[in-house]
């Protein structure tokens, strides 16, 4: 098999089951010569297209098939395993699947397997700064049921899916049993150079701890003295994300190498088991972070005196939860870092986006906020560019940015540590 492959080779043809017209053709150059030689008889074709893919790695990245230089056409591939024969093959792409799943229509993302060959693939167009996490998911039984999108139907398929052996990358870690994720990274895609554990840094020291019955885990700057104090400090919700599963302490420790944040202690706060409760704008929360943790954080490790250099992270209902803690209590928290806000809030008799009408109404607050927001988040992006434009005409200091991927860790991680430095490194 030759690479670059031939000028416009015939369409390939596909087995996709008996409704295979409602799976959208694929387009790839790369796989339609390897279909043609296919054809052809010509020996270890397929043997020498996954060589290729092994080297140089999956998914195949080529040129937009309409012209465009800012899109590319993104296919993923995936080789049959003969001792686990599938009949359907899901493509799991984060956000870009779940608008469809939640449209309750996955047939889009059903891959395709090539006549006479072992290849599954699907094709996608995307902008060439798209980040996302994805995975596979493999059935042998009907395609009625590799369809399911109902919730329960759809947490299986979670439960289930499976990275992408052949992307080269390093993978998405995940929790609760599940598998990691792989990540297609296009070329323009913001850089995360601050995310990649470092051998070049001074480490800091991670504690596990408790306070006040709530599970903590504690960073501490490299050569912490809590008498060498007042250190910044960095309080993250969802903190058993980020601790044990995402080791945010490489993203401080590259932070304080580089010298782009102070000496910050980072404080992780577990609240995945509690968000109903603790991530709806609760002001009990609010004040228990406030007048119980941070005077703790103070005490033990010489932080969180100066609200303004005090930050509150969270993403999602913590994204939420994070700017309502400016709001409430702008003497502890002086920072807010909002990752894909969930700003519609509450879905009940109350009206929606309340938390942006309690910022257009109420008193100025004297706090800095820093927004960010996935173009592909259908359901979060209008709420949370309205909310900016209300901070903005009430005089707010306010940094916002939109990043071309969903509701993902994988654009999530590299967007903490961009807005850590933008927050407490500024001047």
């Amino acid at each position: 098999m030759t690479y670059p492959p031939r000028r416009n080779p015939p369409a390939p043809s596909v087995s996709a089951g008996p409704n295979r017209s409602e799976v959208p053709t694929v387009r790839s150059p790369l796989l339609r010569t390897l279909f043609e030689d296919v054809r052809e008889g010509k020996p270890d074709a397929e043997e020498a297209f996954w060589r290729y893919v092994s080297e140089t790695g999956a998914p195949l990245v080529e040129p937009d098939p309409e012209g465009e230089a800012d899109h590319r056409l993104v296919t993923f591939v995936r080789r049959e395993d003969p001792a686990r024969p599938a009949t359907h093959v899901l493509a799991l792409v984060h956000t870009v699947t779940d608008k469809d799943r939640h449209a309750g229509d996955l047939a889009p993302h059903l891959m395709e397997r090539a006549e006479g060959t072992g290849v599954w693939a699907i094709s996608h167009r995307l902008r060439t700064d798209h980040r996302a996490s994805y995975q596979f998911h493999a059935t042998c039984g009907t395609r009625e049921d590799a369809l399911r999108a109902d919730r329960p139907s759809w947490r299986r398929v979670l439960d289930q899916a499976e990275p992408d052996p052949l992307n080269t990358g390093s993978p998405l870690p995940s929790r609760d049993g599940r598998n990691p994720a792989s990540v297609l990274e296009l070329p323009e895609a913001p850089d995360q150079l601050r995310v990649r554990r470092r051998e070049d840094v001074d480490r800091g020291e991670s504690l596990d701890t408790e306070v006040d019955g709530r599970r903590i885990t504690v960073h501490l700057p490299p050569g912490h003295r809590p008498d060498a104090g007042p250190y910044a400090l960095a309080v993250l919700l969802d903190g058993e994300m980020w601790g044990p599963v995402l080791g945010v302490g490489d993203i401080f420790d590259n932070l304080h190498a580089d010298g782009e944040i102070p000496s910050t202690v980072a404080v992780l706060i577990d609240t995945m088991g509690r968000r109903m409760e603790d991530l709806a704008c609760s002001a009990p929360f609010v004040d228990w972070l406030a007048d119980t943790l941070l005077p703790w954080v103070e005490q033990e490790y010489g932080a969180g005196a100066d609200a303004a250099r005090t930050v509150v992270a969270g993403q999602s209902a913590g994204g939420l939860t994070a700017a309502f803690a400016a709001f409430q209590r702008p003497d502890r928290f002086g920072l807010a870092l909002s990752q894909s806000g969930s700003f519609w809030w509450p879905d009940d008799d109350r009206d929606g986006e309340w938390l942006t009408g309690r910022y257009a109404w109420a008193e100025r607050r004297p706090v800095t906020l820093h927004l960010e927001v996935g173009r592909q988040e259908w359901m979060l992006l209008e709420e949370n560019r309205r909310f900016r434009n209300i901070l903005r005409a009430r005089g707010y200091d306010v940094r916002y940015r939109e990043f071309n991927g969903g509701h993902d860790y994988a654009c999530w991680r590299g967007g903490l540590a961009d807005g850590l430095a933008g927050l407490l490194g500024r001047p």
